[in-house]
């Protein structure tokens, strides 16, 4: 618990870790609270298997039956949630170059809500795993028992490592307060993020007239975890009210919309373009995108201006 413990770091260690907030820190001389060891471990072993999951899901789309956990068919389901991954890696990367335990709290709640669900889709669609149902090649079965191991290990450890890291702060104004237009709109998209990832995860044959491709109940139930994880990042966002707090939750919001986008371009051929899913989905990548590289912006803008007006 040492490490949970309240302290001021050095301004050049802090600089250096997380250059706007914890220039900002050091202007106010405010303890910061560190993340614990456990909570920069799993981060740590979150970034690994990501990167491992980027590999297999957005390089080897068409290989899943080789190089993956489950058989994922059509490629663009693959892609897509390679594509979740790669901005989940982005969000603990950044995570880990902070020392500051607020800052982190919204990148770790985000993936420990995601590890959840996707451990429940696991659980309940054990048979499509590949230690039930063999893919081809030797990485197949391996990569199915890493699959499940994990998604026992980490949801778990995360959640009580949480619970000790977390402690309520009171009294704290936000440095730089989110604008309302901007809270209204990341609002809007995370009752959309919401509302479509409960339905997907709920009742994934709902994927038929939600999806502008076909997915199977797993694959609705995975892709429903990452719309899930990100709304809740985006009501964290909204209640915390500090941009300064939230950069690295926007420049991974950012970047799950860019990844996307891509995924979108080069799978266009498997995409359904005509209907009303699949320009609603384009829509609120471009939104996504939009609004996260608006609150980068902002914070910092923010974070400079309440730097040099406190040395003026």
């Amino acid at each position: 618990m040492a490490d949970a413990e309240a302290a001021v770091v050095p301004a050049s260690a802090r600089t250096r870790r997380h250059p706007g907030a914890a220039m900002v820190a050091v202007a106010e001389d405010r303890p910061v609270r560190r993340p614990t060891r456990g909570v920069r471990l799993l981060l740590v072993a979150f970034c690994c298997l990501t990167a491992a999951a980027v590999v297999s899901l957005v390089v080897l789309a068409d290989r899943t039956e080789q190089t993956f956990a489950w058989t994922i068919q059509p490629p663009v389901t693959a892609a897509f949630l390679g594509s979740g991954y790669a901005a989940g890696l982005v969000l603990s990367a950044l995570a880990l170059r902070s020392d500051d335990w607020p800052a982190v709290r919204v990148p770790y709640v985000t993936v420990l809500v995601f590890t959840w669900f996707t451990a429940a889709a696991t659980f309940v669609h054990l048979d499509r795993m590949h230690v039930n149902t063999p893919g081809t090649g030797p990485v197949a079965v391996p990569a199915a028992w890493l699959w499940l191991v994990v998604y026992v290990v980490i949801p778990v450890g995360m959640a009580v490592l949480l619970v000790r890291q977390e402690r309520p702060e009171r009294g704290r104004a936000p440095d730089v307060p989110i604008p309302r237009a901007l809270a209204a709109v990341l609002a809007l998209q995370g009752v959309v993020l919401l509302v479509v990832g409960v339905a997907l995860f709920v009742a994934p044959t709902l994927s038929e007239r939600l999806w502008p491709w076909t997915l199977t109940p797993l694959t609705a139930r995975v892709v429903a975890a990452w719309l899930l994880a990100f709304a809740v990042a985006v009501g964290l966002s909204v209640a915390d009210g500090d941009l300064l707090r939230l950069r690295i939750a926007t420049v991974a919001y950012t970047a799950f919309g860019v990844f996307q986008v891509v995924t979108l371009l080069r799978f266009r051929d498997e995409v359904q373009w005509s209907g009303l899913p699949a320009r609603v989905l384009v829509a609120m990548l471009v939104a996504i995108i939009a609004t996260g590289a608006v609150g980068w912006a902002l914070s910092r803008r923010g974070s400079r201006a309440l730097i040099y007006g406190r040395q003026g």
